[in-house]
């Protein structure tokens, strides 16, 4: 079995739960010298891949992994009618924001907007919510950096995700709506459940009792 785990600051917040759940990767694993992608576990038939947050559900969804740790955000992102999420893990604590200059005048009054050009990395997310509003998103994909675009004149909001939002602040932005609140989940390959429902709902037990002992970190 492949459980896929996401890189950075939720894979940080992650490893005692992992722990808690008899999870435990080879040393190679914290080892940021290691080019390795795919690491093995005190347990035989479980292996771990790291790869990017936004990646996880992807190789769920597709059967590269059966099982994943992700952030609800790229679950509402690319809501894969494959993936299945069991468990809120309550880690990785923080939230989908709308953000634009200090001391911009464009959300006097939001309800005479038609149209606004907002970067993002959520199209998706971006675009349904604007939409429940009438509003047309004009989106800026982008994959990072997203706090340049209003200094730089590519787009007047930006849609990101925040944490203590520090880095909005380092740069101009203020944040002017909370779009929602995202936390991590455990998600599993529907397929998969269904041809191991044994093997996989062990795997959800695990993590279950793992949550019931109290072993979160949660982050604000």
């Amino acid at each position: 079995m492949i459980i896929a785990l996401p890189k950075g600051r939720i894979l940080k917040a992650a490893t005692p739960l992992l722990k808690a759940a008899g999870i435990v990767p080879g040393p190679d694993f914290t080892d940021d010298r290691s080019r390795l992608l795919r690491f093995t576990t005190n347990d035989p038939q479980i292996d771990v891949v790291r790869v990017r947050s936004f990646d996880v559900a992807t190789f769920v969804a597709f059967g590269g992994a059966q099982v994943g740790l992700c952030g609800a955000d790229v679950l509402m992102e690319f809501d894969y009618p494959e993936i299945y999420a069991p468990l809120d893990l309550g880690i990785g604590g923080c939230r989908i924001s709308i953000a634009q200059p200090r001391g911009s005048t464009l959300s006097d009054d939001p309800a005479r907007w038609s149209q606004v050009r907002v970067a993002t990395k959520y199209p998706s997310i971006t675009r349904r919510h604007f939409a429940a509003q009438g509003i047309n998103a004009d989106i800026v994909h982008l994959h990072g950096a997203m706090e340049l675009a209003p200094v730089l004149g590519l787009s007047h909001l930006i849609v990101d995700l925040v944490d203590t939002g520090s880095t909005l602040r380092a740069n101009g932005l203020e944040e002017v709506r909370t779009i929602t609140h995202v936390t991590s989940r455990l998600i599993v390959n529907r397929t998969a459940f269904k041809t191991q429902p044994e093997r996989i709902g062990g795997i959800i037990n695990r993590f279950r009792q793992a949550l019931a002992s109290g072993t979160t970190q949660t982050e604000g």
